[in-house]
């Protein structure tokens, strides 16, 4: 979901590019998009025993050209800027500074390919499915941070929030039949459950949410009142729910089709063979779970390897690695307790005996 937020902010961004026509170097805090047209100096400066890179370069500002300093770590050279390359430039009061590489084109070029590979493979029900995941992000965008930010609960935000993605998103992308719905009240008691024991975790294993750079960061901004361990309930919630939609309809559809095959079994046949086919499931989700959020944090754990200050322990015992424990342990609780659930409403919601 957050993947799905921050797609269409940054499509939204690549079709109107705010403040491209107008570049005005006394305005402070101003950023634009161009291409270097020039590298005009180049050179390598020590800074506190590392090699920093510096460049002149002239920028093409949509028919504008201006000077531009960009400076970066130079033990990468490919993180030099060449003759070419698309840019974000920050207007300052002592000029203009490179502040990034353009992606946006790359990125709405990768989430158009995505939607066509969708859509050749499912036809009208990725469509809707892609939809469904507009509407998640909507829902992030619009509703959810906004109220945080307006001093709401954040666990109660999140709360509200997962309910509508969860109610919209999965009858958009599944359409509306017992089936569907079978899936919904799986995933809503399930997201109960997972919720009531996510808040049990964190107040045992003591995490106040502030275990992250950007908790830090929110801490020293305008909103130092946030409850950031609402805000930890809270993503941990909406996680879950993200891997709720898939356990949760996977096994709606699988006891209906293992009914249409066999119309005389009963619920109780049903509930087995359904279970037998989850059991499966969640072997490979549990362990893919755990993969993305290792993925996620590989370059933090390379660092823990290389501390010598402290012992494993220690590391594993603090706030940053325990939250996300909380949170892989969360996920993998919900696909395990999603898989009886739905598939005993679903035995006896879809059976035909």
């Amino acid at each position: 979901m957050r993947l799905a937020a921050l797609t269409i902010w940054l499509l939204l961004a690549a079709v109107h590019p705010a403040g491209a026509q107008e570049v005005a170097p006394e305005t402070v805090d101003q950023f634009y998009r161009g291409r270097v047209v020039e590298i005009v100096h180049e050179e390598t400066q020590d800074l506190a025993g590392y090699p920093q890179l510096l460049q002149r370069v002239v920028v093409n500002l949509h028919g504008r050209r201006v000077n531009a300093e960009h400076s970066d770590l130079a033990t990468d050279p490919a993180r030099r800027l060449a003759v070419g390359e698309r840019v974000v430039v920050a207007a300052t009061e002592s000029g203009y500074v490179v502040v990034d590489r353009d992606r946006l084109p790359a990125l709405a070029f990768l989430f158009g390919l995505f939607f066509a590979i969708v859509v050749a493979f499912t036809r009208w029900r990725g469509v809707a499915s892609v939809l469904g995941m507009v509407i998640s992000a909507v829902v992030l965008i619009t509703l959810v941070v906004p109220q945080i930010l307006a001093g709401r609960s954040p666990l109660a935000t999140s709360v509200a929030g997962a309910l509508i993605i969860a109610v919209a998103s999965i009858y958009l992308a599944h359409g509306i039949s017992r089936r569907t719905s079978v899936a919904v009240v799986g995933t809503l008691i399930t997201l109960a459950l997972v919720g009531a024991l996510s808040v049990v975790f964190v107040s045992v294993a003591r995490l106040f949410g502030a275990g992250t750079e950007e908790a830090f960061y929110l801490q020293l901004g305008p909103l130092e009142q946030l409850n950031l361990r609402g805000l930890l309930l809270g993503g941990i919630i909406l996680g879950a729910l993200g891997v709720l939609d898939d356990i949760t309809t996977a096994q709606a559809a699988a006891v209906d089709e293992i009914g249409r095959a066999n119309p005389a079994l009963q619920a109780r046949e049903l509930y087995q063979r359904g279970v037998s086919v989850g059991t499966e499931h969640i072997t490979a989700l549990v362990n893919t779970l755990f993969l993305a959020y290792a993925g996620a944090s590989l370059p933090l754990f390379l660092l823990f390897t290389l501390s010598e200050d402290q012992p494993l322990w220690v590391l594993v015992n603090s706030e940053f690695i325990a939250e996300e424990i909380v949170r892989t342990m969360a996920g993998s609780i919900a696909l395990v307790l999603a898989v009886p659930i739905t598939t005993l409403l679903a035995a006896y919601a879809l059976r035909r005996g």
